[in-house]
């Protein structure tokens, strides 16, 4: 690719973010926001973006203490925001659980209880990050979603018969009650139409210190199952993602009438979000240390 197509390529990728987000009022150039980084291309692209674009913009990341992976994903993390002038707010899974994710996962299992490591992962992250959002007083959390992400989310919601569980996609997420009182830090994706095949592009154009193979936890989760059957499918209709994000955006909004926007009350433990009485990480804490 020569420079002049290079440059026009970064205006377009750079422009969509700006479009989403201006199209769905995910935030504004007052607004305090918190961008949830892994290290990988994802949310180091829009990171870049917003903090190009004047946007007030920090960094937070949960490492999950996943050996090599991790580790070198935070070198690479702490560089770009040493180079670009952002904050980094770090917290790790030994320091706030004691333990890393794949001794927790280990221990859960010798207990009766299997979970993937993806979805414990998932889980106390974004406990983790919730929290810190809050404490941080961020206006909105950033997470790289792109939309092969946001594909694969709806497929599985559908080929496990949750559709309910769709009111929670979209561009912005969260339940307003819980937002507006500040149990909930609402959540927004400016990745949301552009394809990870461009995201890949654009961070290797602007040779972001990015490690750009996958987790290595990944291999069996189900999602994974799913991204490889769509990237299958793409090859015939390379418009499939997309066709399935902007169909299922059609309907979200009576799935939202219907079963709200995410959770709608709070854990009795620890006062977190959570749809009963325990939310999901206090459950999986007081599974190990029962």
């Amino acid at each position: 690719m020569d420079t002049l197509k290079k440059n026009r390529f970064i205006r377009e990728f750079e422009n969509k973010v700006e479009d989403t987000i201006k199209k769905y009022h995910l935030f504004t150039k007052k607004d305090k926001v918190l961008v949830a980084c892994s290290g990988g291309k994802d949310s180091t692209a829009v990171l870049h973006i917003l903090k190009k674009r004047g946007y007030i913009v920090q960094a937070i990341t949960i490492d999950a203490l996943i050996g090599n992976y991790t580790q070198k994903n935070l070198e690479n993390l702490k560089q770009f925001c040493k180079e670009n002038g952002v904050k980094l707010h770090i917290i790790s899974f030994r320091d706030a659980f004691g333990k890393s994710l794949c001794y927790i996962r280990q221990t859960l299992a010798s207990k009766g209880t299997k979970l993937r490591s993806c979805t414990i992962c998932g889980i106390l992250r974004r406990y983790l990050i919730n929290k810190a959002a809050k404490r941080l007083n961020a206006d909105y959390l950033v997470t790289g979603h792109n939309l092969d992400d946001e594909a694969q989310s709806v497929m599985m919601n559908l080929l496990r018969n949750q559709l309910e569980v769709g009111s929670r996609l979209g561009p912005k997420t969260g339940s307003k009650r819980l937002t507006s009182s500040g149990i909930f830090v609402q959540r927004v994706k400016p990745l949301y139409y552009t394809t990870e095949k461009d995201v890949i592009i654009y961070s290797k154009i602007m040779k972001f210190p990015v490690n750009y193979s996958p987790c290595p936890c990944r291999t069996s989760s189900y999602r994974n199952k799913v991204r490889m059957l769509l990237d299958r499918l793409e090859k015939s209709d390379p418009k499939i993602k997309l066709n399935i994000v902007r169909s299922f955006s059609t309907i979200i909004p009576e799935l939202r009438k219907k079963h709200g926007n995410g959770v709608q009350a709070f854990c009795k433990k620890c006062r977190e979000p959570s749809k009963g009485d325990l939310c999901n990480t206090c459950n999986i804490l007081g599974k190990i240390a029962g």
